[in-house]
């Protein structure tokens, strides 16, 4: 899909910077902040490629020096093009693991090669590739689970306010009799006619799951996500035969191979794919499970990073939901110098045609964000 001007261009240097984005409220946890590592690529043409790396609390560091110590020496020399590197790139880091902070640095990587192959050809990823739409349905989303009642109605109504039609909130308290109140009253808020989905954060084992979603399952959910460790496909399996709700996986799930093996394994039960960009290594591995899912007929909706998740969701061939979170756009974190491409009408959102991914991050200079870069300036 990059173009030939790409093959022919070398990485010729790498160079990063931790950024931490506070966030306007804590998460559930303490989790305050947001880490990005930004990731500039140089190449032999004179252009300069942006990505990013993305951890809320755990490893920005480590993700750094996987990028400055394994990734960039490796891959100096080699064509600056995503989709023919990704897999010798996946393999050379496979030996310190398959996925997690080896593919979060990856996606450093391809996110900067496929935003240098948009401004090498003057256009944005989603032209590069092809739009498929000229816009995305947004859901409402929240780290709530530690709201008070108040607050979570008082949050649940002003999405009503704002339009939307979907909403997500977090459950998994200690007590289910909790969940049940929280769940009850925001069905009570939206009405019969909005979809409600909730989201336990693999907080359950399967017999506490089985109850919670038999009991949960009156307040007609459109989907539960993660009601199990990410990693365990057979209790996933166990669970399907039972639940009468449809099951969401896939934020934490680290790469390609994983994501087959659920979609291969029918029995697993899963209906709802939510592979995040970065976690899976970048675009290129995410386009990868995206049509493959949507071959084998589940939905895609891709998790969390809006200001990339709705440009990755304008290239796919099926509609999908983009999750907008409150505070975890990247500008709301304060990680931005100028504004996201990916702009926000009603529920919707509409992608500006802008160079590669068109994200300005703090710190870059304003000519760094044109069609091409001084390969000098980033050193």
């Amino acid at each position: 899909m990059t173009d030939a001007a790409s093959s022919s261009a070398r990485i010729t240097g790498l160079t990063t910077r931790i950024l931490r984005g506070g966030l306007p409220r804590a998460w559930d946890g303490g989790v305050r902040a947001n880490h990005v590592v930004a990731v500039d690529v140089r190449c032999s043409d004179g252009v300069v490629g942006h990505g990013f790396s993305w951890t809320p609390r755990i490893g920005p560091r480590a993700v750094r020096s996987l990028l400055e110590h394994d990734l960039a020496p490796w891959a100096t020399g080699r064509p600056a093009d995503p989709e023919t590197l990704w897999d010798d790139a996946w393999a050379y880091l496979h030996e310190g693991g398959g996925g997690g902070l080896t593919t979060i640095a990856l996606a450093g990587l391809d996110l900067a090669l496929w935003d240098a192959a948009g401004r090498r050809a003057r256009a944005g990823v989603p032209d590069v590739v092809g739009r498929r739409t000229s816009d995305v349905a947004t859901y409402a989303s929240g780290v709530n689970l530690d709201y008070e009642l108040p607050d979570l109605l008082d949050q649940v109504g002003r999405w009503v306010d704002d339009g939307f039609d979907a909403v997500k909130i977090k459950i998994g308290s200690p007590d289910l009799t909790r969940d049940v109140t929280r769940v009850r009253a925001v069905r009570d808020v939206l009405g019969p006619d909005r979809a409600l989905m909730v989201d336990a954060n693999q907080r359950w084992d399967l017999p506490t799951a089985q109850h919670a979603i038999d009991t949960l399952a009156a307040f007609d959910l459109t989907w539960v996500e993660e009601p199990l460790r990410a990693d365990d496909t057979r209790g996933y399996a166990a669970l399907a035969r039972t639940s009468p709700v449809p099951l969401a996986w896939g934020e934490n799930g680290h790469h390609v191979h994983r994501f087959r093996d659920m979609v291969d394994n029918a029995a697993a039960g899963v209906r709802i794919l939510q592979p995040n960009i970065v976690r899976v290594g970048g675009y290129t591995p995410f386009l990868r499970i995206a049509l493959e899912a949507i071959a084998a007929g589940i939905e895609v909706a891709p998790h969390l990073l809006p200001d990339l998740s709705a440009q990755a969701a304008l290239t796919l061939p099926a509609p999908t939901r983009v999750e907008s979170i409150d505070g975890a756009w990247l500008g709301d974190l304060g990680l931005l110098s100028a504004p996201s491409p990916v702009r926000r009408r009603g529920t919707r959102l509409e992608v500006a045609r802008a160079p590669g991914w068109g994200l300005t991050f703090r710190g870059q200079r304003p000519a760094d964000a044109g069609a091409s870069g001084d390969a000098t300036a980033h050193r």
